[in-house]
């Protein structure tokens, strides 16, 4: 199930956004607006990070979120 990311709030990304490096999060599509991302694991490179998404069952179920991105 895809989740659009109008969905997916403006807070929430900002509650996990890291000051420094890349935090690799999970989307619940079964969750209510405001709940549908989790944490999962933070790197201090982005290649770290997408490495790591790139490893999960379905890759466009996760996020990378660091200081600075829409």
């Amino acid at each position: 199930m895809f989740v659009m990311s109008s969905e997916i709030t403006e807070q929430e990304k900002l509650d996990l956004t890291p000051e420094t490096g890349f935090n690799l999060v999970g989307i619940d599509p079964f969750e209510v607006p405001g709940k549908m991302l989790y944490f999962i694991e933070h790197f201090d490179r982005y290649q770290e990070a997408l490495t790591a998404k790139k490893g999960r069952n379905n890759p466009d179920e996760y996020l990378i979120l660091y200081k600075g991105s829409p």
